[in-house]
């Protein structure tokens, strides 16, 4: 969100910046409290990073400025501006490089935004969460090159570059690999900084569709029913939270290694839904127990052969389910589809599991095939 500064502010009048305000106080609570007074948004809003604090020299107000830059994802957009702003836009970040912007403001956002290691590293998220997130780092980086007018063969190398950096990281991610080459397919032509930034706006755009298609169609599936899910899906997350009626109970394995099953049951529970967070030993028990109506997981990949692949302790579940009679459905984009059965599944950090001394081996698989026999339907945007 872009907001254009009013007359009846103390400095920066007319020109469009982010939501700011003094930091007086812990500059966390002052960021919230700027949010609400100024757009009416802090009760949708969830902080997503914050940026290492930098100054900001300004000779011709004789100040120095401390900013502490806080990126925050909003659950709505609908705003009410107070007396500060005269006008408000949603915005891709780079139109901040084209506008008449408060000092720094790019410098702001590169402190929160994603880049090639924060997404590489990232073990946390769902694909489709990360896949978004790499499409946003194509997307700056070529917005930037192109604003700098790098000569377009050289330009077209970086962000060739970048897109295999991207790739390596995920290399098991169908939907990430297919979203960034879908954008370097469609800048073929031109091989410019400027199309690979247009078309990364717009895959960003339909991939977010895609994804909140498949999560409708899934929470039609999940309303007033007993459910029970595991990882980080972004897309399971979504159902979850827009299923009307509301699940009946949501139970959610904690998703070893990586754990990020904590995480999805905390952010469940502040959202009011009744959740019970449980070791992935339990899963079987409770399936046996039909203590649930369904399971409902993500996929980081949907192969051709009707099998998917996702985190490690969905086949077990998959087969605990059959046994129980309990259907096991999967919520996915279509892009997640690969065009072969080949499957790359990296391991985990072996000290997550043993730290000792001893003459152990370890196996930490992250991810793991669910065959098709397993799977009761796929949901995506198109349907099941």
């Amino acid at each position: 969100m872009l907001l254009r500064r009013s007359e009846k502010v103390g400095s920066y009048r007319g020109k469009w910046g982010g939501v700011a305000g003094y930091a007086e106080g812990a500059p966390e609570e002052a960021a919230l409290r700027e949010i609400s007074e100024e757009t009416g948004l802090v009760a949708s809003v969830e902080l997503v990073r914050r940026g290492e604090p930098f100054p900001v020299e300004d000779l011709s107000l004789h100040r120095r400025w401390i900013v502490h830059p806080f990126l925050f994802d909003c659950g709505s957009r609908d705003f009410k501006l107070d007396r500060e702003s005269t006008e408000a836009e949603w915005v891709s970040p780079t139109e901040i490089l084209r506008r008449d912007t408060v000092p720094e403001l790019w410098t702001s956002y590169l402190s929160v935004a994603p880049t090639v290691e924060t997404v590489n590293r990232d073990t946390e998220h769902g694909s489709a969460y990360i896949s978004i997130r790499a499409l946003e780092v194509l997307r700056d980086r070529a917005a930037l090159l192109d604003q700098k007018r790098v000569e377009p063969v050289e330009a077209w190398k970086d962000l060739t570059a970048t897109a295999l950096r991207l790739l390596s990281g995920h290399p098991s991610m169908a939907v990430l690999v297919n979203r960034l080459n879908r954008v370097m397919h469609l800048s073929r032509k031109s091989r410019s900084a400027e199309a690979v930034e247009e078309n990364a706006r717009s895959s960003i755009d339909r991939a977010g569709a895609d994804d909140e298609g498949a999560a409708r169609q899934a929470a039609r599936l999940v309303a007033e029913r007993r459910v029970l899910t595991l990882s980080g899906s972004g897309t399971v997350m979504a159902a979850l939270r827009a299923a009307a009626p509301s699940p009946v109970a949501v139970a959610v394995a904690e998703s070893r290694p990586g754990g990020e099953g904590t995480s999805v049951a905390e952010a469940l529970g502040r959202r009011g839904l009744p959740v019970t967070l449980l070791p992935d030993s339990a899963l079987c028990a409770l399936l046996t127990e039909r203590r649930f109506d369904l399971v409902l997981v993500g996929a980081d990949s949907l192969l051709p052969s009707g099998a998917i692949v996702n985190k490690v302790g969905s086949c077990g579940a998959a087969l605990a389910a059959r046994q129980a009679g309990i259907p096991f459905y999967v919520a996915s984009a279509t892009d997640k589809i690969q065009l072969n059965n080949d499957v790359q599944l990296p391991q985990g950090d072996p000290k997550e599991l043993y730290n000792g001394g001893g003459p152990v081996e370890t196996f930490v698989p992250i991810f793991e095939v669910v065959p098709a026999g397993l799977v009761t339907s796929v949901l995506t945007e198109r349907g099941c």
